[in-house]
């Protein structure tokens, strides 16, 4: 089995659509920047075509390097007293996380920003990342939270403890869609 870190994330066409309407840019326009033609952004956003691992890391670094920074929210997850952090919801590029979290991943509050957190991912986390495209999660403004449990997993930059786990969907104030995750490690 590939590393978790060469691994497609499930659903990228979904994804894409989602991130790229999100910063209000035209199939077009994308297709212009990846210097491929729309209709392979047609298919890949309708899932009849899936591109490589590093073409779809391109694809959604290319609409991450729009987004805003929210100073407020940030600072929100920051300083919460809870074991939380936030990320883009398509890449799992880490934008903010609390004490706390830093403190459960046995790492400093800012060495993870900026890093996609999906090369750590649990079987578990992955497992709960494939079960969105059965739920509301890429189709809806407000899906339902997602809650599950995870095993520990210790790597040389970080260490996912065992617990349950919450997401949550929020948006930056530019549109971009950002996950809200909360643990609760036993």
């Amino acid at each position: 089995m590939a590393p978790s870190s060469q691994l497609p994330l499930p659903v990228f066409g979904r994804r894409l659509k989602r991130l790229r309407r999100a910063m209000g840019m035209k199939q077009f326009a994308l297709a212009d920047i990846l210097e491929v033609d729309q209709a392979s952004i047609s298919r890949w956003e309708s899932g009849f075509q899936i591109p490589s691992p590093e073409t779809q890391r391109h694809a959604l670094d290319v609409l991450a390097s729009s987004r805003t920074d929210d100073a407020a929210l940030r600072r929100l997850v920051e300083n919460s007293t809870d074991c939380v952090h936030l990320v883009d919801d398509a890449t799992h590029v880490c934008l903010a996380y609390s004490r706390r979290r830093a403190k459960d991943w046995q790492n400093s509050q800012d060495a993870l920003l900026g890093v996609s957190l999906w090369q750590f991912a649990t079987d578990e986390i992955q497992q709960a990342e494939a079960e969105l495209a059965e739920t509301d999660w890429w189709s809806s403004q407000t899906p339902s939270p997602k809650c599950f449990i995870t095993s520990e997993k210790v790597f040389d930059e970080i260490v996912i403890s065992a617990g349950r786990i919450c997401w949550e969907r929020l948006y930056l104030s530019d549109g971009t869609p950002v996950r809200l995750v909360t643990g609760v490690p036993t």
